[in-house]
């Protein structure tokens, strides 16, 4: 038998995540669209990551942007997650630390111009920090999904966009409604002539 809280539960998330979303500032959206646009037209490389949830938020958002943002277009985004070589971060946490495991990954493949963006629900995240601290010294673009009150990844970033509730579930799910404005913005708006909606 249902109780009383699993009846309610789901709408009193529902509200609390429209809230979550009520503080994100849509034209910070808006600027990291133009961000990602200009990357493409000038065939810079973006880099995106975060931990735990954020991480796989991360990935989930290179994917959107690699298949559906690019498949058969002429222009395709060059853009990776620092999160999925498993290797590489193993190794990097087994042998030195893990709050290098994204800078030293930047170090590789990074360069002035470039696009840096990391998601951290806290904002205070060390090796994302780190990353966006070694992007903004070479003169990549950096981008920062944070929550809260940004923590100490925002102020460092370009474009802080900022969901500014204190729920880490209702960040999340914030920061993956926003990463698919962006992505959809690629996949809806520019869709390749012809083709309608994508397959998922």
């Amino acid at each position: 038998m249902i109780t009383r809280m699993a009846e309610t539960f789901p709408q009193q998330y529902k509200s609390e995540v429209l809230r979550a979303m009520e503080t994100v500032d849509l034209e910070k959206v808006g600027q990291t669209i133009e961000a990602f646009i200009g990357a493409r037209q000038e065939e810079r490389q973006i880099f995106v990551c975060g931990n735990g949830g954020s991480a796989s938020t991360a990935s989930h958002f290179v994917c959107d942007m690699v298949k559906g943002g690019s498949y058969q277009r002429a222009s395709r985004f060059r853009i990776m997650a620092l999160t999925d070589n498993l290797a590489t971060i193993t190794a990097y946490s087994n042998d030195v630390h893990y709050e290098c495991i994204f800078a030293e990954q930047l170090k590789n493949f990074a360069r002035p111009g470039d696009v840096f963006m990391a998601i951290s629900g806290s904002g205070n995240s060390p090796n994302v920090i780190r990353a966006m601290e070694y992007a903004n010294s070479i003169g990549c673009r950096t981008i920062a999904l944070t929550g809260r009150n940004g923590g100490q990844l925002g102020p460092l970033a370009e474009i802080n966009i900022q969901v500014s509730h204190p729920h880490m579930g209702h960040i999340e799910d914030s920061h993956l409604i926003v990463l698919h404005m962006i992505a959809y913005y690629f996949m809806d708006v520019e869709q390749p002539a012809g083709q309608g909606m994508p397959a998922r």
